[in-house]
């Protein structure tokens, strides 16, 4: 029997390089793009942006203990430099029931994740 799945989608957006090439700087713009569009989310996708910069520690691990938050210190990340500027530009969407999810500028620009 099947209790859950999750279907995941990363995408990039037009006009930036992809996440090694990226300064901090256009990081922040897309985060901030990112932000924008999930603030005119209604109904069951409505819920709340959480950059993971200054993002308090002991919610942080609990996100990502229940895998709805990725995390640096992947060497291979770290070899391309996607981890460059960590944790800067970098954020997560939940909706409330935290079945839908967005991450921010992990690998892709963004990751749609729904549950």
């Amino acid at each position: 029997m099947i209790n859950s799945s999750r279907v995941r989608v990363g995408r990039n957006l037009a006009g930036y390089p992809l996440g090694p090439g990226l300064s901090k700087a256009q990081r922040l713009e897309i985060m901030n793009k990112i932000r924008n569009a999930c603030a005119t989310f209604e109904g069951d996708l409505k819920g709340q942006f959480y950059p993971l910069e200054g993002m308090d520690p002991a919610f942080q691990r609990k996100l990502i203990e229940s895998h709805w938050l990725y995390r640096d210190g992947d060497k291979f990340h770290e070899a391309s430099r996607l981890n460059d500027d960590w944790p800067s530009g970098r954020g997560i969407f939940m909706n409330e029931t935290r079945t839908f999810l967005v991450w921010v500028n992990e690998t892709d620009h963004f990751r749609l994740i729904s549950m």
